[in-house]
């Protein structure tokens, strides 16, 4: 019997070892952030609602905010941001406005810092490239 040693553990933990969902993801950073969600036990939603953010004179919604996860369990929105830097200050003012108008639900943005922290963590950093 031999015991199990770190490297045994570190393998299972990793998110190739997560059976790859059938689901469309708008990028591949998406996808494997669902892949680490469902390795650490989470439940999880890709993109269940979209939030109005603004409106034209007859009430219709004419700007929307749908963020990337939803988590049932801890009743949590998650955003995902891993884009150029450019394109961060627009998706940043989505985001402001979600949390002018919607202050008591919950949203974790993931900057791209952090997602390639979680990367690093799981010995993904080789992909951090496709992280646009």
């Amino acid at each position: 019997m031999t015991s199990s040693t770190l490297s045994d553990d570190a393998r299972r933990r990793h998110p190739s070892a997560v059976p790859t969902l059938d689901q469309t993801f708008a990028h591949p950073s998406e996808k494997l952030f669902s892949q680490l969600l469902t390795l650490y036990g989470h439940q999880w939603v890709y993109e269940p609602l979209e939030f109005p953010l603004a409106w034209n004179d007859k009430g219709v919604p004419t700007r929307g905010f749908r963020p990337d996860f939803f988590l049932p369990a801890q009743r949590l929105f998650i955003e995902l941001t891993v884009l150029e830097q450019r394109l961060v200050t627009k998706k940043n003012q989505k985001v402001r406005r979600f949390r002018d108008l919607y202050p008591e639900i919950p949203l974790l943005v993931v900057y791209q810092r952090d997602y390639h922290e979680l990367l690093r963590h799981h010995d993904l950093h080789a992909i951090d490239g496709r992280a646009a």
